[in-house]
């Protein structure tokens, strides 16, 4: 069935104080405010959005879903989740082979009213006049009562557009828009922005280049220190007609009203990208995950050292110098780094998943890494994590080590058995599941059980007290298909 299309709309109350929000439907209200940036049902605690893109929704195969599992005093996992689909009343559209709904998602508060919405990309649904996999991201409002309406946010124009691939959420324009965010969305070759302005809105483009048929990698972050949101973005191609390789940050011109460009390496392949303020210096600091040399041009190793490239490297550039300039300090590890447990071997992906967090709460961020192929003994791609512990300097210390500890299914406490395909670490995202002012760690594994797929909760980031929870132990609908359930993961 066609996809028809109905557009999100924002209202600004006409008191000074208000902020803009929804136009909920007649009957509708908003929930009162809770206090998790990413609390979708108003009850006070995190939520963690699992996006499942392969799951069969109304008999259509890889129609996709979103399970919000809801966090509380156990964390997430222990208190219940619903399904959001297309199937599901509020959302627009209908479930249909091949949708992919879920294939991006993010848990944010668009409207400051302390309830997150959800956002949720669908690059392969098929849009009237727009064509085959054009694309969808839809944002679903939360409310206590349940899913709250739902709403286009952008459709692609044109064929194979596939908006949806990837999608982030920030207040990227300062005070010109009343307080809403700016929705960036990726799809094939391009990334734009629906860019909220008071009442109005208005839909840029950010980057079209050929992207090697890979989601453009979306990240958000203060990277110039001026107060307001910018964005990173990561696309790499390689081979004929040209190798195009680049990480850039933009932020916003008012007096053009587009986002510029003001800040770039180039000839770098990245897997994921994460901003947190690694050594405390109150500037916003840039991890490439799984960085390496896409184009050898005689430049400077755009990802450090190639050698800590093997297996994967995670290249970190530091916020602003006291001359204002960003990136301009930069520092690499992966596994040979000393105090970051294992070896670096071909194939382990590290970095290819990236959250942050300030885990023990010492005003420096740190750094969550997933590594899906990592092999544990004999068993291939059975996948580990990472918590890579932020410091005066950032996340190597002045001898050049890491302070980190890893996790994997063969790590005492916590649950499972590590499995040849299991790809823990596929995705990792990290919150306060549980309200007690720690931040907690989860971490997908799509490949567990056969790709039915799971996720690991890690209270407080560590393996005391985990537990892992799947399709079958939240009483979800599944078939003997590979839902490949842990990826993506996204809170806030």
């Amino acid at each position: 069935m066609p996809y028809s299309r109905r557009i999100l709309t924002y209202a600004i109350a006409a008191a000074a104080a208000a902020t803009a929000g929804f136009v909920f439907p007649a009957g509708a209200t908003a929930a009162a405010p809770g206090t998790a940036l990413s609390d979708f049902n108003g009850d006070g605690y995190a939520d963690l959005a699992v996006g499942v893109p392969d799951g069969t929704v109304a008999g259509q195969a890889k129609a996709g879903y979103v399970n919000i599992v809801w966090g509380g005093k156990k964390g997430v996992g222990a208190h219940g989740s619903i399904r959001v689909s297309q199937a599901t009343a509020e959302v627009p559209g209908s479930p249909e082979a091949g949708d992919r709904f879920g294939a991006s998602v993010a848990l944010t508060d668009l409207n400051g009213d302390g309830i997150a919405e959800l956002l949720a990309g669908a690059p392969g649904e098929d849009v009237t006049d727009r064509g085959t996999d054009a694309g969808l991201v839809t944002v679903v409002g939360g409310s206590k009562s349940g899913p709250g309406p739902g709403a286009s946010v952008l459709s692609g124009p044109s064929p194979s557009a596939a908006y949806g691939r990837s999608v982030a959420a920030a207040d990227l324009t300062g005070g010109d828009n009343g307080g809403n965010k700016a929705i960036v969305v990726g799809g094939t070759d391009k990334v734009v922005a629906r860019v909220i302005q008071g009442e109005d809105s208005m839909i840029t483009t950010i980057v079209a280049a050929p992207m090697g048929g890979r989601a453009p990698v979306l990240a958000t972050g203060d990277f110039d220190s001026d107060g307001t949101a910018d964005l990173a973005v990561a696309y790499w191609t390689a081979g004929n007609p040209n190798t195009q390789s680049h990480v850039r940050l933009f932020k916003w011109d008012a007096e053009r009203s587009e986002m510029a460009n003001f800040w770039n390496t180039d000839n770098a392949g990245v897997s994921a990208l994460a901003a947190g303020d690694f050594d405390g210096d109150g500037h916003d600091d840039l991890a490439l995950g799984e960085c390496r040399e896409i184009a050898d041009e005689n430049i400077d190793d755009p990802c450090g050292p190639e050698k800590l490239a093997k297996g994967g490297g995670i290249h970190v550039h530091y916020g602003s110098d006291a001359d204002g300039s960003f990136g301009t300090r930069a520092q690499t590890l992966n596994q040979d780094t000393a105090g970051v447990p294992g070896v670096a071997e071909d194939g382990d992906r590290f970095g290819a998943a990236l959250a942050v967090t300030d885990v023990n709460r010492d005003g420096r961020d740190d750094l969550i890494a997933g590594a899906p192929g990592e092999a544990i003994g004999n068993e291939k791609r059975a996948g580990a994590a990472w918590l890579l512990r932020g410091g005066a300097r950032g996340l190597l210390g002045a001898g050049g080590a890491a302070a980190s500890v890893a996790w994997n299914q063969d790590t005492a406490r916590v649950p499972g058995v590590a499995e040849a395909g299991d790809s823990f670490g596929a995705a990792v995202a990290a919150d306060d599941y549980n309200a007690d002012g720690v931040p907690d760690v989860t971490v997908g594994s799509p490949g567990e059980n056969a790709s039915l797929g799971a996720v690991w909760l890690l209270p407080r980031g560590a393996a005391a007290d985990s537990a892992a929870f799947s399709p079958r132990t939240l009483g979800l609908p599944y078939l003997s298909t590979a839902h490949k359930y842990g990826n993506p993961l996204n809170g806030r």
